[in-house]
């Protein structure tokens, strides 16, 4: 396997972007993600070159709003799928330990091996980092209403009794099943027109890990949440892709 690492430089105008990847593809032989791992990453990877690869100020407001909303909430949970772990799961952990909750991995090809390797990974950056974070998700004791297949497992303690949830890079049925659940649901996904960013509490479009270090810097400030409108929000996610691409071929 080459090591991009040593190979791009780092004065290429997308070495953020490649090492990004380099993320996905190392996780993937690790086990941690599935084979379509990297058509998903690469479909944000879209969104976020349109976006300018840059944390929008709609973005950011969205990030302080979820934050302001995980602080408040009773029982917060961060669930968390593969390619959120690969590319942000030592800030992930540093968040959770922030807002004293577990974390929770939930994933659309669940396997064994694949939790296995989710669970020992985040478990080593948890020693590493000094935290002690819970990790859930090991054994399923529930299921959230209406979703069938494995992405509709989940813990009793964890994402079934939280009353807010964090869920990087989600799917649209498993978003609108949660929210039917009265739950409030924050998502970060780089795509404004996805069943998941239309339908959750708060849309965050945004690339994941920018998001994770935005949260960790925003926890201090002790945000207090606002009367969201979401679709606003999504909407100037929107205008500035659309605002980009005109002045790129202006």
């Amino acid at each position: 396997m080459l090591d991009e690492e040593n190979i791009v430089d780092p004065s290429h105008p997308r070495y953020d972007s490649l090492m990004i990847r380099k993320k996905i593809a190392d996780a993937g032989v690790k086990g941690m993600l599935a084979d379509s791992a990297m058509i998903a990453h690469g479909r944000g990877e879209a969104y976020d070159y349109l976006l300018g690869e840059k944390t929008t100020p709609s973005a950011m407001e969205a990030t302080k709003e979820a934050v302001a909303r995980l602080i408040k909430a009773e029982s917060p949970v961060i669930s968390l799928n593969g390619n959120a772990i690969a590319l942000a799961g030592s800030d992930f952990l540093t968040l959770a330990s922030q807002l004293g909750c577990p974390v929770e991995i939930n994933i659309f090809y669940r396997t064994p091996e694949r939790m296995g390797a989710l669970i020992g990974h985040l478990k080593l950056l948890n020693s590493k980092l000094g935290l002690d974070v819970e990790i859930l998700g090991g054994i399923p004791d529930e299921r959230i209403p209406g979703l069938e297949g494995p992405r509709g497992a989940c813990q009793s303690n964890g994402i079934f009794s939280a009353d807010t949830i964090l869920v990087p890079l989600e799917d649209g049925d498993r978003c609108e099943a949660l929210v039917a659940m009265g739950k409030e649901v924050l998502v970060i996904d780089l795509n404004p027109l996805s069943r998941s960013s239309r339908n959750c509490t708060v849309g965050i479009v945004d690339e994941v890990s920018r998001v994770a270090k935005n949260m960790i810097q925003m926890m201090p400030e002790k945000p207090a949440p606002t009367k969201w409108n979401n679709a606003k929000g999504l909407q100037a996610a929107l205008d500035q892709i659309i605002d980009n691409i005109t002045n790129k071929f202006s």
